[in-house]
């Protein structure tokens, strides 16, 4: 229903036309998880619209996969149970993550991405574990 909405409200901007939703997108739309919320969705629904051509509103299946790193993929598997973790690896683990991104907590290259935890869920534990994430910043 938010995605005919959506579709709705950006053809009319467009001055568009869209009768159709092709099955295919609904069911990427369905099972992708939206890490970036609302606002993705509402991003991917208007960049379909401007690039839509026909009646049939499509979403390139591209636009919905995010590619992980190799190591990230096994951290974000481990952090499932980020907190029934010891604190002990629970700070390897996020150690690990800010290693890996160069100390970069939000956004999707952050290591709350990384993990698959919402950004201020890792601040909360960097803080209760004391860990400094400036050690882990990039030059």
């Amino acid at each position: 229903m938010l995605v005919e909405y959506l579709i709705e409200r950006y053809a009319k901007k467009a001055g568009k036309r869209i009768r159709n939703l092709d099955k295919k997108t609904l069911s990427l739309f369905q099972n992708y998880n939206w890490p970036g919320n609302i606002r993705e969705l509402q991003n991917v629904v208007e960049r379909a619209v401007i690039l839509c051509d026909s009646e049939t509103f499509s979403v390139d299946e591209t636009w919905l996969k995010r590619e992980l790193p190799p190591e990230s993929s096994k951290l974000n598997a481990v952090s499932k149970g980020l907190g029934r973790l010891d604190e002990t690896k629970e700070r390897e683990l996020i150690e690990a993550a800010l290693a890996e991104t160069g100390g970069r907590v939000s956004g999707p290259s952050g290591a709350a991405a990384l993990l698959g935890v919402p950004r201020q869920t890792l601040e909360s534990k960097i803080t209760n574990l004391g860990i400094n994430k400036h050690r882990f910043k990039s030059v």
